[in-house]
């Protein structure tokens, strides 16, 4: 009520005084400019909060959207690391095992391959010299041919020949037979084994 009576009281006195009202009106516009000023202001920063609290609003709807999906709850419990330190230890002692494996193999592999040629096959079995015995390429000469067998080597024959008393030896046989190659033998092959001197 105080208000409107004060502004009554200026309107008529601005009334009756036209310099007054003059420079009343040019106060009151640069105050309107400065209020209006101010409240354009205040919208503006009220702008800038509405989409800073939309953004924050967007971001929160996001992140609710990653925690509601499966992916986002993929933490390992206690009990999951343990499991699977677990099996990592399993498997690294399996691994374990397999080269332990390995290298025994490969150990038997190496007595194998470094053992005597003839040691580990087993000797060829000789059949009695026959009776009417045929004569090699290489012209008259006591003796019997042999059937080279899977396996054999010219040391290993010698020697069957030799433990039965038929002292023969590999340089004798391979005289007997040009071109025989003592590390190619032919499985099926017949070779001439000369019969030692009288």
């Amino acid at each position: 009520m105080k208000t409107i009576s004060l502004w009554l009281c200026l309107l008529t006195f601005a009334a009756f005084n036209p310099g007054f009202a003059r420079a009343q009106d040019a106060e009151t516009a640069v105050r309107l400019n400065k209020v209006e000023g101010y409240v354009q202001d205040l919208q503006a920063a009220q702008r800038d909060q509405k989409e800073q609290i939309q953004a924050l609003e967007k971001e929160i709807a996001d992140l609710r959207d990653k925690m509601n999906q499966p992916a986002a709850n993929n933490y390992a419990s206690a009990d999951d690391l343990q499991k699977l330190a677990k099996q990592v230890q399993d498997l690294a002692d399996k691994q374990q095992k397999d080269n332990d494996q390995i290298v025994k193999t490969l150990e038997k592999l190496s007595k194998i391959s470094s053992a005597p040629t003839g040691g580990h096959r087993p000797p060829p079995t000789v059949a009695p010299p026959p009776t009417d015995n045929p004569t090699p390429a290489s012209g008259p000469q006591n003796g019997f041919y042999y059937e080279i067998k899977s396996g054999n080597t010219l040391v290993a024959i010698a020697k069957a020949y030799s433990d039965q008393g038929h002292k023969v030896s590999v340089k004798q046989i391979l005289d007997a037979n040009p071109g025989l190659d003592p590390k190619n033998l032919i499985v099926g092959k017949k070779i001439f084994i000369p019969a030692a001197a009288p």
